[in-house]
């Protein structure tokens, strides 16, 4: 599997090349040149896997057997999920009227970040131990990248972390997480602006080739593609867990809620649909809602400065990965994709092509959630159900309640 930029002026990386890169050198995210399609008998076969066996078959997909052998591949894998809480690494709650929540949190930091990063710092150590190099990396936080991050790296002699926390916008735990770590590779630093506003720096020592190279620097943002990789599995377990049957053809269509804030995880669901798995896809955001604007009216730019939320880690107004997504759905159309990203971050508002927006629409739905109505879905989830949401997770439930003819607002 060969990796190219959305941009189109970097390719032929393998894993272990778009592992290390970060940003593209032309500031594009690095994509899978291909994204196979399974057919309805390897659905059928996968249906019976556990979540780390999904993981596995994903992961060897779009890493080559010469870069890191199968045994080896699971080997990292079950290293990486050793430290999870819950037996099945990932668990679905079944609740009333129709409602299933996925559980992402039984990892250290109780993110759903621990998922895709506990197995990115395994591959990491993986070459690194194998070309004895050492690795600088940079990451921006609104809270849970920057705990799981340091969590899957922390104490490692060949790697160091350096993250930049907004001060006031994380959470107080989260805060805790990563400022009590006392490894000497962990370096965390409280930072003036919001979560867009600290990825800027980030990015321009990115730009700055020379600068780059010489220090190895990469990123555990979800720019990196190993990040996205490991993520596609949470659809398939859903899927698998949520269909009511898989044995005949054409496999029936399960809707997936997604609480979207950067887009990583959005990401991944659409590389599952493309991939053949028919999952109807709900991206929902909180009243940072440029993604929901992106869809619904093809308006790409940022709305004032961002608002400070109860789901604090999706207060973005700058969400990166819908340039992947903007790939993914244009037939790979890189000059496209460069020509509106670079737009976006020099005047900070574009006007998408209808054609783009159009596919967009037909593959996502969207919903923006205020403050009010997450509180309002944590109090009636926990009332139905005596089943206590985060506030991330209720801006997804909130699409549910919204549209259920059981909820009592509805009676």
């Amino acid at each position: 599997m060969q990796y190219v930029s959305t941009r189109g002026a970097a390719g032929g990386l393998d894993f272990e090349g778009a592992l290390f890169s970060g940003y593209a050198v032309d500031g594009g995210l690095f994509m899978p040149e291909t994204v196979p399609v399974l057919d309805c008998l390897t659905l059928q076969k996968w249906s019976t896997f556990s979540y780390p066996d999904l993981v596995k078959q994903l992961c060897s997909i779009f890493i080559s057997d010469e870069l890191i052998s199968k045994v080896e591949l699971n080997d990292l894998i079950d290293r990486a999920f050793s430290r999870f809480r819950h037996k099945d690494v990932v668990h679905l709650s079944r609740l009333k009227n129709g409602l299933n929540v996925l559980e992402l949190w039984h990892g250290v930091t109780y993110a759903f970040k621990d998922l895709s990063l506990s197995c990115t710092g395994q591959f990491l150590q993986y070459f690194l131990k194998k070309r004895k190099r050492h690795v600088t990396i940079l990451v921006g936080t609104s809270g849970d990248t920057g705990s799981s991050a340091i969590e899957s790296v922390r104490g490692e002699k060949n790697m160091d972390i350096f993250v930049l926390l907004p001060s006031g916008l994380c959470s107080q735990v989260q805060e805790l997480q990563m400022t009590t770590v006392i490894e000497e590779n962990v370096h965390v630093f409280l930072a003036d602006g919001n979560n867009d506003e600290i990825d800027q720096p980030l990015k321009e020592l990115f730009a700055d080739e020379d600068f780059a190279r010489r220090h190895n620097l990469i990123s555990l943002n979800s720019i990196n593609w190993s990040r996205i990789v490991v993520q596609i599995a949470h659809y398939f377990y859903a899927y698998f867990q949520c269909a009511p049957s898989v044995d005949k053809a054409p496999l029936p269509a399960v809707e997936i809620v997604v609480p979207t804030g950067g887009g990583g995880n959005l990401t991944a669901g659409c590389i599952a649909k493309k991939m053949g798995l028919p999952i109807e896809l709900v991206a929902v955001v909180n009243s940072n809602d440029v993604v929901h604007r992106i869809v619904q009216h093809g308006d790409f730019s940022v709305s004032g400065s961002g608002r400070a939320t109860l789901a604090s880690a999706m207060d973005i107004q700058e969400p990166y990965n819908i340039e992947r997504i903007f790939w993914l759905l244009s037939g790979s159309d890189s000059n496209l994709v460069k020509s509106l990203m670079e737009e976006f971050y020099t005047t900070k508002k574009v006007k998408l092509p209808d054609q783009l927006q159009k596919e967009l629409s037909e593959v996502l739905t969207t919903s923006s959630i205020s403050d009010e109505e997450i509180l309002q879905t944590m109090k009636d989830c926990w009332e139905e159900n005596q089943y206590l949401l985060c506030p991330h997770s209720a801006v997804a439930v909130s699409y549910h309640y919204k549209h259920s003819s059981c909820h009592p607002s509805k009676a």
